[in-house]
């Protein structure tokens, strides 16, 4: 059985790389090298988003912060106009989920946009999950922080993304997409 990469490609069973390259030792090697092969090969990009707390009420939530609009909806839409990349998408309320989310795509995937809501605020560890990887991550905010309370005037992660899309509602995930395809 191959390992499952994303919803459109599934990789080769172990076997198979390990006959004919002593050096691949394990799952993550394998899936790593069969990942650079297939984007050398079809040359697409894959993108994963990942949203914190609280954002899972997107379009029920403080509606005239966040608009009426689910994320789930906005997703569809996005996917669609960037057909030709695969946008994974995770959210969780918890940090230790997202670190895990960070850390485990932080070597396989081209780019990461993160929303970590009031975490942005209050986490060092995800700003640490951050800085150990080495795929670009591109920090976004469907509100304008700085136009919020003081607390939400600081980033622990800025320091650490490429940048930082901040206010421009659902669209700041668009923009996020564009600064990581250009």
């Amino acid at each position: 059985m191959g390992y499952n990469l994303s919803p459109c490609i599934e990789a080769p069973p172990l076997e198979k790389y390990r006959g004919k390259n002593t050096k691949l030792r394990n799952a993550k090697q394998v899936k790593l090298a069969f990942y650079l092969t297939f984007v050398l090969k079809y040359g697409f990009m894959k993108l994963l988003i990942i949203n914190g707390p609280n954002l899972n009420l997107v379009g029920t939530r403080e509606t005239d912060v966040y608009g009426t609009q689910p994320f789930e909806i906005y997703l569809k839409k996005l996917r669609k106009h960037y057909h030709e990349i695969v946008i994974e998408y995770f959210q969780s309320n918890v940090e230790g989920e997202m670190i895990n989310a960070i850390q485990k795509a932080g070597f396989l995937y081209d780019g990461i946009i993160i929303n970590a809501g009031a975490y942005t605020h209050t986490s060092i560890a995800i700003a640490d999950a951050i800085k150990s990887i080495t795929t670009p991550v591109v920090e976004v905010h469907i509100s304008n922080t700085f136009a919020r309370e003081p607390f939400r005037h600081t980033s622990f992660l800025a320091a650490y993304v490429k940048g930082s899309i901040i206010g421009f509602g659902m669209e700041s995930y668009r923009l996020a997409v564009e600064s990581l395809i250009t």
